[in-house]
């Protein structure tokens, strides 16, 4: 499970294109909170916080942070 902190999202369509982004990847469930602008990752085989990183920018918007292993 990672927790990653995204910078940029200000409606639910934005939430959405992050998730939607995220999920493209094999081996995450993600699920975005708008309120608190973080996504919830649980990771179902090995992702690299890289691939992480770049599906948060394919979809237009910044990664601050990622919490967890």
């Amino acid at each position: 499970m990672k927790t990653i902190v995204i910078k940029g999202m200000s409606c639910g369509h934005c939430a959405a294109r992050v998730e939607k982004s995220l999920n493209k990847i094999n081996g995450i469930e993600a699920k975005v909170d708008l309120d608190s602008r973080t996504a919830k990752l649980n990771l179902t085989e090995p992702v690299t916080n890289q691939q992480i990183i770049d599906a948060v920018d394919d979809a237009g918007y910044e990664v601050v942070e990622i919490i967890g292993v």
